[in-house]
This record gives C-alpha cells, structure tokens and sequence, in this order.
C-alpha cells in the first residue's frame, strides 16, 4: 500500500486555490490600470475596476472587502484627474458606478456570511445528531480489539446512512455493520431504527438469526408509522457478526451486503461468502428464513466489514477498488493500523474523489502477549513492493 496520503494533494490543491482567489481583486485592479494606458481616453477600464469588489465580496472579510472598493475607486479617481477628464460626464458616471458597485459588494459579503454561518451551523447540529447514533466503540470489547471508521463522500458532511455497531452480549460479541439506502434525515431516522433495534435484540435474541429479524421487524414497524412507506424506497444492507466468548467461532449473516474478510496472522485472507444470497433488510420479501454461516477466528486474526463505499470505489480509469486483493498478504498490528492503512489506500486509489460514504469496521481477536493499546506503525508489505 501506498504512503502517500490522499488528502495532502487536496488540501496544496485548496491553499493555492485560496491564494489565486485572495490575489485576482488586486490583479483585475491591475490589469484595468494596465488597460487603460494602453487604450485611448475614450476606452474604459472600468469593468476591471468594478469586478474587483465585486470577486472581494463572496471571500473577503467585510473590512478586506471595503478596501479593495475604495482602491478601485481611488486608483480610477487617480486616472481621471492625471488625464483631466473626471468633470466629464463619462468619467464622473464611471466612479458612481464604481461606488454603486463598491456598497453592493458590502451586501453581497454580508449575505454570504450570514450564508456561511447557517450553513456552518446546520453541519455541527447534523455532526452532532449523527454522532449521538452513531458513536464510535470502545478499543476493547468482551476481550476483542475494535475500531470503526466513517468516511464522508465529503469532508465537510457527516450525515449519511452508513451504520455500524457493536456489542458485548451474553451470547458473545456481536456487531452490525449496513448502509441504508438514500442519503439525508431521512437515512439517519433509518440508521437511528436499525442501531436501536441492534441494541436491544442483541441483548436478548439467543440466536443471530433472531437478532436479524428483529431488526426486520423494527424497519417494518417504521415503514407504517411513515404512512407506507415504499419497501423499495427503505431497504437496508446489513451484515451481523457473532463471536462468542473463548470460541475461534464466528457466525455471520448477510442480507445483501458486500461480502466481509478475515485477515490471518499469516497474511491469509477469507471471502465470506454466504452460503445463500439473501435480500436486504427493509424489503418486506421474507422468501426464505435467515441462515447464519460459521467461520474461524482465531487468536492475530481480524474480521473486516465494509460498505460499497470502499468496494465500489473507482480510480480515474473507472476501475473498482478489490479490498480482497489489496489485503491479502499483508500484515497489520491490529484493527485500528488496518483501517488507517485501508483508507490511505483507498484515497490513493481514488485520487481523492469519493463519491459515496464509506463505514469500516475491524474486529480482532488478539494473540498471546499481544499489547492492550496500539501505536500507530506502517504496514508490512510483502517483499517486492
């Protein structure tokens, strides 16, 4: 995997964008100095001198945006009285031009930044909101090592319908792990059901089975409070894991969800692949009853969960991002230097461009003498690479 992180050419990308932006008021001032010498009196340069304000409003402070007016309006000011024309009438409705423009600049700052506040504002309510039902799990639960990661689309949103959890039951460690489909409040009221629900079945369903249907029901519930819902307009894709206590056995259960792996010690990797495909949740087509499949865990070895985000990746070329083939082969100190590695990736191989959230969660059982907190280290690669 690569070193390089996606997110610093992104940010050298933004900070020269930023600079160009903070410099073009004082060069369109420039250029319409420039233009008027070299273009007779009766030629105005006005238009320069106006854009100036006019580009300060939408990324200026109020007082940067006033200062970049009255340069405009000194500087063509300036040129009227070295030229002898500013008792003209051109020249005299050029300046109230400029000084029209000028106070209207002061509007449009002032309505941007109110703009901006709202905005700004509505994301920490919404980041907040999505927070409180989607916490981020404890490092260490029922003797496993955990870590979850989600990963907007964008950098500055935090609301969308990716789900996971994870709790220490009487019947073992058990998780979810689902993406709900649609995007907005209406696939966080999903995922606050489906999280909800999780957490109460897991609690008291003897069977993982039991808990999924739970978890059917509650979506099923919600779909009626709503008037009817469409089915087809709800459904979620889950995944659920069950590992019990002093077992290298794991039970899973998939409803239509990209298939999970486990990492060996070794660097060997396993598909999960169901026995049965099986619909998503939410759909209201129970055609067959749920079947969990039984797989081994055991001591260095992690399971990995994940939303189509990161398999449905692309690169510029519009090839998929394999997680499969990426991992296999490599070895990782536990689940949180696996998910910081995989999303390095994952950026790599995308260039920066995601374009649907992304939820991971790394579940490990830990070997003998292995440390309780982890440090951050680079991967192992395989030789060659």
């Amino acid at each position: 995997m690569g070193k390089r992180d996606g997110r610093r050419g992104g940010a050298v990308g933004n900070a020269r964008s930023r600079r160009f932006v903070r410099a073009l008021p004082a060069l369109m001032i420039c250029a319409g100095l420039v233009f008027d010498l070299v273009t007779p009196p009766a030629v105005t340069a006005v238009p320069f001198f106006a854009a100036a304000p006019l580009i300060a409003a939408p990324f200026f402070s109020p007082a940067g945006t006033v200062r970049v007016g009255v340069v405009s309006i000194l500087v063509v000011l300036a040129i009227r009285v070295s030229d002898g024309t500013l008792a003209e009438v051109v020249p005299a409705t050029d300046l109230l031009t400029l000084f029209t423009v000028a106070a209207l600049s002061l509007v449009i700052n002032r309505v941007v930044r109110r703009g901006n506040e709202q905005l700004a504002s509505a994301r920490v309510i919404a980041e907040t909101a999505m927070r409180a039902v989607l916490p981020t799990p404890e490092d260490r639960i029922g003797g496993l090592l955990v870590a979850a990661r989600y990963e907007p689309a964008q950098a500055d949103e935090f609301v969308g319908g990716d789900l996971y959890a994870v709790a220490n039951t009487p019947y073992g460690v058990r998780l979810v792990l689902g993406d709900v489909r649609g995007k907005g409040l209406d696939a966080v009221a999903a995922v606050a059901v489906v999280i909800g629900a999780f957490r109460e079945a897991a609690e008291q369903e003897l069977s993982l089975e039991g808990v999924v249907q739970r978890l059917e029901r509650a979506l099923a519930r919600e779909g009626s409070r709503r008037g009817g819902l469409d089915s087809m307009e709800g459904f979620v894709t889950a995944v659920l894991a069950e590992i019990p206590a002093g077992s290298d056995t794991m039970r899973v259960v998939n409803r239509g969800h990209p298939e999970p792996l486990v990492l060996h010690a070794d660097g060997a990797l396993d598909v999960l692949s169901p026995t049965a495909p099986a619909m998503p949740l939410g759909m209201g087509l129970d055609v067959w009853p749920d079947r969990s499949d039984e797989w081994t865990l055991p001591a260095g070895a992690m399971f990995l969960a994940f939303t189509d985000g990161l398999s449905e990746a692309r690169d510029a070329n519009g090839v998929f991002y394999d997680p499969a083939a990426r991992l296999r082969g490599r070895l990782f100190p536990g689940p949180e230097e696996l998910l910081s590695a995989l999303t390095d990736d994952v950026r790599l191989h995308t260039g920066g461009r995601s374009t649907d959230d992304l939820a991971l969660l790394a579940v490990g059982r830990p070997a003998r003498g292995q440390q309780e907190r982890r440090t951050t280290v680079k991967i192992v690669r395989r030789d060659g690479e």
